[in-house]
């Protein structure tokens, strides 16, 4: 008989086979002990194939010997051509398909993905067998989903070794012509073996034998680029050892739910990912004689891997080239799809993105759309819901479509975030497909939201703030109603960026009156938050909003906002120039309430200053206006003024009287936040006046009214009063303590008040510690 030609049943059996069968297990039953199909033990004893690293430990034990023996009983003489070889009939039939194309040679970063996938499969493999391993990686247009499979797969083949098929089902395609399932099951009967000739005509017939065959083998099917779950379902094994990897640009999460898939979503790369690719394609010495344009491109290029690929190839056309040049063609945001289109439709991020959209259903594309225009970095269900014209179930189903698609983001619940370059793609489209007055209407809707929904939350904050009349919503806009305090706090959070952005989209887009109006609802919320450069920036376009309107009124609001921004920041000589040309305004309105309003800001502006008689007079001056005017939240607020100023000016016990008449006039009004100022305040008096215990007590009370508003500026003011009575107490460690928790906020919001905290506790130093008195 020929050499090689040897039949299975006349094959001598090799001495793995031999302690195997000693230790009284079939091939079958050690499988199941390793977690492996029985045509891989059978290569094993066969000496086709070598056990993984990972396994032998496992299959030491499971044959009953020490791990160092385990080489000798491994060792078969004659090797494949040799005693126990395959006829050329089983050739054919035991075929080992290699159908994993390349991997990207400079592929960058996703250790966590790397790893999250690795312990999946780990997982399944410490289980009990009987379970197909389904892993899908879902992802946006771009982020590199099929990169990362073949990436991974490439580094366990060693772990399949009965193959890999690979097939991209082109769900998302250019030419809109999906992969039927049946043709994906041809091509993978062919690559194990299976002749044409025995092929079956029906295709139940063909997917049986496909799963036959699969069956106790251990083979990696990566199946790329998949629509949607039907179109996956067929292609998966029967029975347990395989390991099947899906890409998609769809949440594929009937098959999470219907087949046990692990899902894992790829996002952007990081910042240092991004660079590291770019520098890895652009040349380490190019990168890094221009270490900020690298930067910059890396942002611009929203850390999507297509687009850094194809930033990347445009340098590399144009060597000679400055990469800043690049970064300010990237720049352009309604210039830089072109850019980043390398002349292929597979390397074109428009083309890419379009290939998605067209999956969607026309509501759910009319809402990508129209999130082109949305400013800020991500949108509420309600925000959307206004946009659009929906209702807010109509837009939540549309928003999870979106999701589904990997057009959008789900980054934190109800939340929903889209990239810079999908912006800007959406964007276009919207210029494309929606009319002017539909786009205007659009914005007009959300602003409407954004603006009716922080004027209802604002005096939650602040129940003395100004009031403004605002037209009503258009129809289509729904903004929301919020209940308390906590609930107005947590929407402005929520919310900040996307109203700043808001804001700057009114003023550019023709909606002055919300260019107005929206900072004013957030003053209340920059200021008790510390966000002071931001109410600067957003009271100036304001301010040229309300002057582009020509509204007096307005103008004197917006520039009374800004001077008291000016006030707090130290910019004192704006700070009087703003609040003189707004008191004139208000005077030739006739507007008493804002005289008063301004006379009030002029001693806080006075007090900052430290000019405490002038502060005084000022708040004397607007205690008998607003009593005059029956403002009561105004007269709580001034009394409270006026008693700190007679503390400053050394007469405590006038300071103690006029800050007990505020408490008692701020419960009246229920204004809460003043009512933390005024304790504050009487502590201050008490100090001075021996008090020690009864201060802290007013200062304890001030910091919890603080803390529960979250009002870090007033926070740390009362931390530092605090540490100050715990000083004169003689309690230093006490005192230290508060100081430390005072700078520590003031730093954060970089207030200079910081020095002369920083100079306490440089004093204190000093001085040994003192324990309290006993």
């Amino acid at each position: 008989m020929p050499n090689g030609a040897a039949t299975n049943g006349s094959a001598k059996p090799g001495r793995l086979a031999q302690r195997r069968k000693a230790v009284g297990l079939t091939q079958g039953q050690l499988a199941a002990l390793l977690g492996v199909a029985r045509t891989t033990v059978v290569r094993w004893e066969r000496g086709q194939n070598q056990p993984a690293p990972w396994l032998r430990p496992k299959l030491a034990k499971a044959l009953q010997i020490p791990a160092d023996r385990l080489e000798e009983l491994l060792a078969v003489p004659g090797g494949p051509g040799g005693p126990g070889g395959l006829d050329s009939s089983q050739e054919s039939a035991a075929a080992v398909p290699r159908q994993l194309p390349a991997t990207v040679a400079d592929f960058t970063g996703r250790a966590a993905e790397l790893q999250a996938l690795t312990r999946i499969l780990d997982d399944a493999e410490a289980s009990p067998p009987g379970t197909v391993v389904i892993s899908a990686i879902g992802g946006t247009a771009g982020v590199g989903k099929t990169a990362l499979a073949l990436h991974w797969a490439h580094k366990i083949t060693g772990r399949f070794p009965d193959g890999q098929l690979h097939i991209n089902l082109r769900g998302y395609d250019p030419s809109g012509n999906p992969v039927a399932p049946a043709a994906a099951i041809r091509g993978f009967l062919g690559a194990l073996g299976v002749p044409p000739e025995r092929v079956p005509r029906a295709p139940d017939a063909q997917a049986g034998l496909y799963r036959s065959m699969l069956a106790d083998r251990r083979v990696l099917i990566v199946l790329d680029n998949a629509g949607d779950e039907q179109q996956v379902r067929p292609l998966l094994p029967a029975s347990a050892g395989s390991l099947v990897l899906v890409t998609s640009r769809s949440n594929l999460g009937g098959l999470a739910a219907a087949d046990g898939a692990r899902l894992l979503t790829v996002d952007v790369l990081g910042h240092a990912e991004a660079v590291h690719m770019l520098t890895a394609r652009l040349g380490s010495d190019r990168a890094a004689a221009e270490p900020d344009a690298v930067d910059r491109i890396a942002a611009l290029c929203a850390y999507l891997p297509l687009a850094l690929a194809v930033a990347a190839a445009r340098a590399a056309t144009r060597p000679r080239f400055p990469l800043a040049a690049l970064a300010a063609e990237l720049a352009d945001s309604a210039g830089v799809l072109d850019v980043l289109d390398a002349g292929d439709p597979a390397s074109s991020v428009r083309a890419v993105i379009s290939w998605s959209t067209r999956q969607l259903g026309d509501e759910a594309a009319r809402m990508f759309r129209l999130l082109g225009l949305h400013p800020g970095p991500d949108i509420s269900v309600p925000a959307a819901a206004s946009l659009a014209g929906a209702t807010e179930a109509g837009a939540r189903r549309l928003l999870r479509e979106l999701a589904r698609a990997h057009l959008i983001a789900e980054r934190v619940p109800a939340r929903y975030a889209l990239h810079d370059l999908l912006r800007t793609y959406a964007a276009e489209q919207a210029n494309d497909s929606e009319s002017e007055p539909d786009r205007q209407a659009a914005v007009g809707r959300v602003l409407d939201y954004y603006l009716h929904t922080a004027a209802r939350a604002s005096p939650l904050l602040n129940p003395a703030m100004e009031p403004v009349v605002l037209a009503s919503p258009r129809p289509g806009s729904d903004p929301v109603q919020l209940a308390d305090y906590s609930q107005a706090l947590t929407w402005f959070e929520a919310e900040h960026q996307v109203l700043l952005a808001a804001s700057t989209l009114a003023a550019g887009a023709g909606f002055d009156i919300h260019a107005w109006q929206l900072p004013w609802a957030m003053t209340s919320f920059l200021r008790i938050r510390g966000y002071w450069q931001e109410w600067d920036a957003v009271q100036r376009t304001a301010l040229a909003a309300a002057t582009r309107l020509d509204d007096t009124a307005a103008q004197a609001m917006c520039g009374r906002l800004l001077a008291m921004a000016c006030t707090i920041q130290g910019d004192f000589a704006e700070a009087h120039d703003r609040f003189a040309g707004s008191l004139a305004l208000y005077q030739r309105l006739g507007d008493r309430r804002g005289e008063a309003k301004i006379e009030h800001n002029l001693a806080v502006l006075a007090g900052y200053e430290r000019r405490y008689e002038d502060a005084l007079r000022h708040g004397e001056h607007t205690l008998r206006l607003s009593q005059a005017i029956g403002d009561k939240r105004l007269e709580a607020e001034v009394l409270n003024s006026v008693g700190w100023y007679h503390g400053q000016l050394g007469d405590y016990q006038q300071a103690r009287a006029f800050c007990r008449r505020s408490l008692t006039l701020c419960a009246e009004v229920d204004h809460r936040r003043l009512e933390g100022h005024a304790w504050d305040s009487l502590g201050y008096a008490e100090h001075h006046l021996g008090n020690f215990a009864e201060a802290a007590a007013c200062y304890l009370r001030a910091l919890s009214i603080a803390r529960e508003g979250g009002d870090r500026y007033d926070e740390a003011r009362g931390l530092t009063h605090l540490g100050d009575a715990r000083q004169a107490a003689s309690e230093s460690a006490l005192a230290r303590e508060a100081w430390q928790q005072a700078l520590a906020i003031f730093e954060d919001l970089r207030h200079a008040e910081a020095d002369e905290v920083r100079a306490r506790l440089t004093s204190a130093s000093h001085q040994p510690a003192k324990s309290p008195p006993a």
